[in-house]
């Protein structure tokens, strides 16, 4: 659903505007509400809320009597935030969240199929840096072919 890797800025009032394909793809797919919660590897992760609420239901089939399950949801869904883009397709990204992911004003936002990632921008030239080389070997593991 959503796909490709777009340079944003956030806004001094903290909004950050969603890419106009991922924008046009929430519109044709009946989207009004993303969750926005902390990711992995320094970065932010954010579903449509049919997504989000998939995500959830496989999170809290996890016993919550094993401890690292307990850590996960607390940390993961205490950082969930509901947004819904205004007229000009901006959301709202609180404190702690840019804090979490290191975002100060640049970011890269990255269509990742079923979900967006927001990435301040140096952690992302980090992570694709580092990444992009591997690319193959990977693919290689996980593509039984």
């Amino acid at each position: 659903m959503f796909y490709g890797e777009y340079l944003h800025s956030i806004d001094r009032k903290g909004r950050l505007i969603l890419p106009a394909k991922f924008r046009d793809c929430a519109k044709s797919n009946f989207v009004e509400k993303f969750f926005v919660t902390r990711g992995l590897d320094k970065c932010l992760f954010m579903f449509a809320e049919e997504e989000w609420r998939s995500q959830e239901n496989k999170f809290k089939s996890i016993s919550f009597t094993k401890q690292q399950a307990r850590i996960f949801n607390r940390l993961y869904f205490s950082g969930a935030v509901e947004v819904v883009p205004d007229k000009q397709g901006r959301i709202l990204i609180p404190q702690y969240l840019k804090d979490f992911a290191e975002i100060k004003r640049d970011v890269v936002v990255v269509g990742v199929s079923n979900r967006v990632e927001i990435w301040a921008k140096d952690k992302w030239q980090e992570f694709y840096g580092g990444s992009r080389s591997s690319f193959e070997e990977i693919a290689e593991k996980l593509m039984d072919v």
